[in-house]
């Protein structure tokens, strides 16, 4: 069955101790039946932050939550030749370095070119089919513009055990960032809770009424206007680096949504936002040994840094 019916809810005040996902959401859609939600849980329909849920998973006040529902159109995805980058692979599960400007999974607007699309093909269609069919073993996500490491899940089995590591957030998720300015010192630790933004809802914001966000970063390179830093974030907010990074005054290189101006940039090509996820480390779903997952910054990330060691704007 295929996706519809798309919604988006902010987890309401009285949650600190938190409650599984699918108590919440019964009540916030009394519309829909217990057996409706778990299923869209079950299908890998139900995410906060970009990360799949699952019906255990606890959230609390202030939770950005968004899916849909299950319909009962069917939709076939075929897979497509697109050559990938895979970092590691057994018969569990795939990490692949995903490229600048190819989604996910298929949604509204996108094309056969997405990031399913192209497992598909090279897995020959073995993909954990717990989720829906737009989105076989996805069970996190990069935006767009966001390269870098992502996990997907070949077996059931790995699907439930990375779903959980999500949703506890048990894994080590650490980003390279090209930013405006120096920072203050060579390293530092931003906790500011985010929320959606209360004028501009497609933008997060840091708001009092947020979740509780963690992002610890170190200056890994510096230049006169701008610097290369490495991200550790302990918690999973949406755009939480971009976020992080504007509240410091240091806003990622060519993310105009929060904060890069560019006109005061003239002469200097800057793509794309600025930012990589560069290293996963997490437990083998199934093995339970430790994956260390590292992918290089790609040649448009590196060629904005060399440029910015030669810039005199």
């Amino acid at each position: 069955m295929a996706a519809g019916d798309a919604f988006e809810l902010e987890v309401p005040q009285g949650l600190a101790r938190g409650e599984r996902v699918d108590k919440v959401l019964a009540r916030a859609f009394p519309d829909q039946s217990r057996s409706r939600i778990q299923k869209a849980l079950d299908a890998g329909l139900i995410e906060r932050d970009d990360a799949v849920l699952s019906r255990k998973t606890k959230v609390f006040s202030g939770d950005l939550l968004s899916g849909s529902w299950l319909a009962a159109v069917e939709q076939s995805i075929e897979p497509v030749d697109i050559p990938l980058e895979i970092i590691f692979e057994d018969d569990h599960l795939v990490a692949v370095n995903k490229p600048v400007g190819m989604v996910t999974h298929p949604g509204s607007g996108t094309g056969n070119d997405t990031l399913v699309h192209a497992l598909l093909h090279h897995c020959s269609g073995k993909l954990s089919q717990i989720g829906s069919p737009e989105r076989p073993g996805i069970v996190h996500r990069l935006d767009k513009e966001t390269t870098g490491i992502i996990v997907v899940a070949k077996t059931d089995k790995a699907y439930q055990g990375l779903v959980e590591q999500f949703s506890e957030r048990s894994m080590t998720k650490i980003y390279q960032a090209l930013v405006m300015g120096t920072p203050a010192g060579e390293h530092g630790s931003v906790q500011q809770p985010i929320g959606r933004h209360p004028v501009h809802r497609t933008r997060m914001a840091i708001q009092a009424s947020g979740r509780f966000a963690h992002t610890d970063w170190i200056v890994l390179q510096h230049w006169s206007n701008a610097a290369r830093i490495r991200c550790q974030i302990h918690t999973g907010r949406t755009h939480q680096i971009r976020v992080h990074m504007q509240h410091l005054g240091h806003p990622l290189l060519g993310d105009s949504t929060y904060g890069f101006k560019e006109k005061q940039w003239s002469g200097l090509q800057i793509p794309r936002v600025m930012l990589h996820a560069w290293q996963l480390t997490l437990q083998h779903p199934l093995a339970k040994t430790a994956l260390d997952l590292t992918a290089e910054p790609p040649t448009d990330f590196s060629a904005v840094a060399q440029a910015l060691g030669e810039y005199q704007g």
